[in-house]
């Protein structure tokens, strides 16, 4: 299994334009025939005027065999990317791994985190495994949507997104995380292996899979 993370940054001001395309247009038109989509976002905190996508496919072959039927399917071709095209002012498209089965919210609304960590050389899946091990303590605090180690363009990097019901229910669960004795522990046991974090925070889209 292979899920792909694709981030596509709009041009200043055509953000709601390319949502309204993709929302009457391009979701209707790809469905989860060519891959299956697991929720749209758009940055809340992070970088501005994006939309982050995450589908997964059996394998990079599989994905191959898929977008070369939706480059045929001609409400794709015809009606939705001559209209979005002119408003992308660039995409990056990050490979991933899960460590995980997608666990989406048990209720719709609310707020993702997208958390990722680039590892020392070597030290990705090890860290993702001891994340995972891990779990159940962090679970105590907020609900895992999902855990990742990259693939490409980054292999040493460790992904996770997380829900919340709002910024201020983040600010707390994160508080009391950092006085669970058993997360400070873990904490202790990796250090030396992060060299680098993002956070993003992100909104679902009204026609995410994941709301």
């Amino acid at each position: 299994m292979i899920h792909e993370l694709r981030q596509y940054t709009l041009k200043p001001g055509k953000l709601p334009e390319y949502l309204d395309y993709a929302r009457t247009i391009g979701r209707p038109a790809r469905g989860n025939d060519y891959g299956v989509n697991h929720g749209y976002w758009t940055p809340e905190i992070g970088t501005l005027n994006q939309v982050w996508h995450i589908w997964s496919y059996a394998s990079l072959d599989e994905r191959a065999r898929l977008r070369g039927a939706l480059g045929q399917n001609k409400a794709w071709t015809e009606e939705y990317i001559p209209r979005i095209r002119p408003l992308l002012e660039r995409q990056d498209i990050r490979f991933m791994h899960p460590i995980k089965d997608i666990t989406p919210p048990v209720a719709d609304g609310g707020i993702y985190e997208m958390r990722i960590y680039r590892t020392t050389i070597g030290t990705a899946r090890p860290y993702a495994e001891a994340y995972l091990g891990i779990m159940p303590v962090r679970e105590r605090y907020s609900r895992n949507v999902g855990l990742w180690v990259g693939e490409s363009p980054q292999p040493n990097e460790v992904l996770h997104m997380w829900n919340y019901a709002n910024a201020d229910a983040r600010a707390k669960a994160r508080a009391a995380l950092f006085q669970d004795q058993e997360w400070l522990a873990y904490l202790k046991r990796q250090d030396g292996r992060v060299v680098e974090m993002q956070s993003t925070l992100l909104v679902p889209t009204s026609y995410s899979s994941m709301k």
